[in-house]
């Protein structure tokens, strides 16, 4: 059997062919898995649960069904989502993980993170992220009306997209050092993460034992997924058809 990991669909109403390839993925491969984790930026943006917006329905039917069949769905925030809440999980049977978080898969344990963490050169990302993920913050937020937090929401992703567009690539991406101390503070040689929209199988070392950190990539021009079976953890593309 394998374990499915995938990460960043940023799922919208304006990106209609990653819901249906998703949608695809839900009822075909994912079927089929032992488990199936998203690590984070499943949708666009999340202002709380009871945004009624209906091109999430299809998606969290999907989910739920596939929930019923038997396949455990574990849920990770990113940086889009983090307002998915325990409404959502019980609507669609998910399971709610911490960040970061090690699990062992098919015997062998691995680090799980959506990854914005590890981006400490960019510290004004790093800023807003303690400010968003504040639950005093979150709190007051859902506090808000909805017409205001989707206002909010959209100001935001002009201003995160103003920002991604200023910065240096490596100022963007996970410090390296960051990451070092995170897999040696948690006692594992592999990690797992998204966020980047990077994906790559990078070969570390940690006090001269080798170590390998995997970056899922994200579903705008095609599925990024890694399998992981008996025979280890793969990353691969997944074309779209449509």
């Amino acid at each position: 059997m394998t374990t499915l990991f995938v990460s960043d669909l940023h799922i919208d109403a304006a990106r209609p062919e990653i819901s249906a390839q998703f949608e695809r993925f839900l009822v075909t491969d994912a079927r089929s898995a032992d488990a199936l984790y998203i690590l984070g930026d499943l949708f666009e943006s999340w202002v709380g649960d009871d945004d009624p917006n209906p091109h999430y329905a299809q998606t969290k039917q999907q989910l739920r069904a596939l929930v019923e069949h038997g396949v455990p769905v574990y849920f990770m925030h990113g940086n889009r989502d983090f307002m998915i809440g325990d409404r959502f999980a019980e609507e669609t049977g998910l399971i709610l993980l911490a960040d970061p978080l090690v699990q062992t898969i098919h015997g062998k344990d691995v680090l799980l993170s959506h990854g914005d963490a590890y981006c400490t050169d960019d510290h004004q990302y790093q800023a807003v992220r303690r400010m968003t993920r504040d639950p005093a913050w979150q709190a007051m937020m859902l506090q808000k009306s909805l017409d205001e937090r989707l206002a909010f929401a959209a100001q935001a992703r002009a201003d995160s997209s103003m920002h991604s567009g200023e910065l240096d690539e490596k100022i963007s991406d996970v410090n390296p050092q960051a990451i070092r101390d995170v897999m040696q503070h948690h006692g594992v040689q592999l990690m797992l993460h998204g966020h980047t929209h990077r994906p790559a199988v990078h070969a570390i070392h940690l006090d001269e034992q080798a170590a390998t950190r995997i970056v899922l990539g994200d579903w705008y021009e095609q599925g990024s997924v890694v399998r992981w079976d008996d025979a280890g953890p793969v990353l691969s593309a997944i074309p779209r058809s449509d």
